[in-house]
């Protein structure tokens, strides 16, 4: 039977009518699922293991002062005032460490509490007896260590080694509560990211479907109806293809009251929470790169496979972080941190480096492929390295601010740690928490370098392929040729000063001088390389490897090298 075409057209109108509502309902829906999961997240699991992780390092800190205490009991004149000091922070810890806990559980009774977010409650229960468990650990070694003291005071050695021994097993056993708190809060903030994940695709589909139906509609309507249609229909479909593009700012303005006018309104609804799961993609892309974020949706790095690439692996360690801390309240620390880090991450991102992870005080990134174009990675991480130097003296500016205070402000400069090769990339990790890494020699060596600038009294050091790689717009000198912890072979040292351009003639000489010196100490020509270091620290007073250089000349004056030495220093400690 033939339909009038009003009669198809309303049909058609309600069909669409009838599949906009329940998308709607069926995408309100789930993203109700996804804000539950992020408000979950948020309000809930992440300030607890943040708590948690507060909680650790209180621990961590008094075991710490304990070991400061034992060892300052060992010696042969024990420093009262330092035991008593040490005691002391050592109570602190444990007090604000109790208090954390007692805050976690009210936090916990608040969550069993709340009704407008479905939450783990069998998960959240155990944490209930995790926690206390975790305190009355920490109390027992409290009493134990007190108990220590009072013994190695007191007591007789035999009863002092029971009581040593008890105190090793308590620390054990706090180790063993917090691990079992740490491992049971990562699985429910990853498995609630899991299905937050899975909320978002579910819902990314469904907006597909209808997209795909709608544009199909449109285009029947475009047979189907009179002219004075087709400009809404074009509109619609012009939308659709820009959301397929990946312009969310699109809305299509309306300018009927008919069917077409129910079907834009939706469609710009649908928009907005596209918009809204970008922004989501977004807040995850503060834990991991944003680079790595959208590989890894879209699929451009294999999940379970790695690679090998050449790669420039950069490591950089605030100098005396853990005396520094001393002095400073938790707050102040994660104030300082949390300032340090944006600042060092700002620069690395700018010049299309990747921050692996921060170590504590410590930031590891890396430059190579698929981010950085391979002829590139070297030089983009020493152009990195020295616009963070840079930046360094306005970050010692801007600490009266950060602490609120002018006088007894910590001294705050860091090293670095560059090097160059190939390198394993690729997802590591357990089945269940994983990061796109680097590992091999190379990482290895670029820490080793770090650390090596207290030796030498350095900011920067490279290795020599990072040195080649770079090219020639920098200004290094060649430090020493050095054997680092962990590998046979020696590795040249490189000091990286500046940029070519802004090299003043004052430091070029120095830099000459203390080149010639360097291959007047590996002749073993004492005296010509000593007039050499002299000239360079003449040039640049206070020149620390210059001063190195010197102390080993003067050794080697006194104990020549044996015979066959190439020159090479052997770094004993990592």
């Amino acid at each position: 039977m033939r339909l009038p075409i009003s009669l198809k057209i309303f049909s058609i109108t309600m069909a669409l009518l009838v599949l906009m509502v329940i998308v709607t309902w069926l995408s309100v829906l789930n993203f109700r699922h996804l804000n539950n999961q992020v408000r979950a997240l948020s309000d809930w699991y992440l300030p607890l293991q943040q708590q948690v992780a507060s909680v650790e390092i209180l621990i961590r800190d008094q075991m710490v002062h304990m070991e400061r205490v034992m060892a300052g009991m060992e010696v042969a004149q024990p420093d009262p005032e330092f035991l008593a000091k040490e005691s002391n922070a050592f109570d602190m810890r444990g007090i604000n460490a109790d208090q954390i806990v007692d805050s976690s559980l009210r936090f916990l009774a608040e969550a069993e509490a709340e009704q407008g977010v479905e939450l783990d409650r069998v998960t959240l229960a155990v944490l209930s007896k995790e926690l206390p468990a975790i305190q009355t650990s920490r109390q027992h070694f409290h009493a134990t260590f007190r108990q220590f003291q009072i013994e190695a005071q007191e007591g007789t050695p035999r009863s002092e080694k029971i009581v040593r021994d008890a105190l090793l097993r308590e620390k054990d056993a706090i180790d063993v509560e917090i691990q079992k708190t740490t491992d049971l809060l990562n699985k429910l903030t990853q498995d609630t990211a899991k299905q937050a994940k899975a909320e978002e695709a579910r819902a990314t589909t469904l907006n597909w479907i209808v997209t795909a139906i709608a544009t199909i509609l449109g285009l029947i309507f475009a047979g189907l109806v009179t002219r004075s249609l087709v400009d809404p229909v074009k509109r619609l479909l012009r939308g659709t293809r820009a959301v397929e593009a990946g312009d969310l700012d699109v809305e299509i303005l309306v300018r009927t009251h008919d069917e077409l006018a129910t079907l834009a309104t939706s469609f710009n609804h649908m928009v907005v929470g596209l918009r809204e799961k970008e922004r989501i993609r977004a807040t995850f892309g503060q834990y991991l790169d944003p680079r790595i974020v959208k590989s890894l949706l879209e699929n451009r790095i294999p999940a379970d496979r790695g690679e090998r690439q050449v790669m420039t692996v950069f490591f950089s360690d605030l100098q005396g972080f853990t005396r520094m801390c001393e002095g400073l309240t938790p707050d102040a620390t994660v104030r300082f941190l949390n300032r340090y880090f944006s600042m060092m991450a700002e620069v690395i991102r700018s010049r299309q480096g990747i921050v692996d992870k921060y170590i504590g005080d410590s930031v590891m990134a890396f430059w190579g492929p698929p981010f950085t174009d391979p002829a590139d990675h070297a030089r983009l991480g020493c152009i990195a390295a020295l616009e963070q130097m840079k930046k360094m003296d306005a970050f010692r500016a801007a600490l009266p601010e950060l602490f609120g205070m002018r006088h007894g402000l910590p001294e705050v400069n860091v090293r670095m740690g560059i090097a160059s090769g190939e390198v394993t990339v690729g997802n590591i990790g357990s089945e269940t928490s994983r990061g796109y890494t680097v590992i091999g020699d190379t990482v290895n060596l670029a820490s080793r370098l770090e650390q090596a600038n207290k030796f030498y009294g350095t900011r920067i050091l490279a290795s020599e392929i990072t040195r080649t790689l770079a090219g020639d717009e920098f200004a290094f000198r060649e430090i020493d040729s050095l054997r680092v912890a962990g590998k046979l072979e020696p590795v040249k040292v490189y000091e990286l000063i500046t940029l070519v351009d802004e090299l003043d003639d004052t430091t070029r000489k120095a830099m000459q001088a203390y080149e010639s010196g360097l291959a007047r100490y590996r002749a073993q020509e004492w005296d010509a390389a000593e007039a050499a270091f002299r000239e360079c620290l003449a040039n640049v007073p206070g020149d620390k490897p210059s001063q190195v250089m010197l102390e080993r000349v003067a050794t080697f004056r006194q104990t020549p090298p044996e015979a066959g030495w190439d020159g090479v220093w052997v770094a004993l400690s990592k």
